[in-house]
């Protein structure tokens, strides 16, 4: 049987739950594609299947916050995935900041362990600095799933040189999220 992965690309293209901005680009523009290039190599390797969070760029889930992040979750305990992977662009005040973290629940969890191979493997193929896994026990994406779930911060908006390589490359960090689940799974 196949391994699930839901791709959750984070926010909606507008309100509600729209995301960051910097270096005139929006959080769930990047993320959109990033997500589209991550399931196409999820779908040429028959161990994986996949389903996206927002199919379209027009996608709009939910008609508040709390509404999006729930249908984020019903839609993927509905898949019955494997994974919740939640993709994300971070954002900071200061525009020196860079790199990629990975988010979850709690320590020693099999999250926790998926989170750091995939973290590993978007250093290799980014060469973005790896900033760690850290435990947000409140979001609720990573609260309310009942699977494993990993949100990655795959790199500062913010950041000149982050934003132009998310730009530029969504492919790269597909490729590197996508080397950490066949690494992770072994398949």
């Amino acid at each position: 049987m196949a391994i699930r992965i839901y791709i959750d690309q984070g926010h909606n293209p507008q309100s509600p739950n729209a995301g960051a901005e910097g270096n005139g680009l929006r959080e769930q523009d990047i993320v959109f594609r990033i997500g589209v290039s991550l399931k196409a190599l999820l779908d040429e390797n028959p161990e994986f299947e996949s389903r996206l969070s927002r199919p379209t760029a027009e996608t709009v889930l939910g008609n508040s916050n709390a509404a999006s992040l729930r249908v984020r979750v019903e839609q993927a305990v509905a898949f019955d995935a494997d994974l919740f992977l939640s993709l994300h662009c971070n954002a900071s005040v200061n525009s020196e900041v860079s790199g990629s973290e990975a988010l979850v629940f709690a320590r020693n969890t099999t999250s926790y362990s998926i989170a750091e191979v995939l973290l590993t493997t978007l250093t290799e193929a980014t060469g973005l600095r790896n900033r760690g896994v850290l435990i947000r026990p409140g979001l609720y994406v990573l609260r309310r799933t009942p699977m494993p779930a990993v949100l990655m911060e795959l790199g500062f908006i913010t950041n000149p040189s982050d934003a132009a390589l998310l730009r530029d490359n969504p492919v790269l960090f597909a490729r590197g999220l996508y080397n950490g689940l066949v690494r992770y799974y072994g398949v």
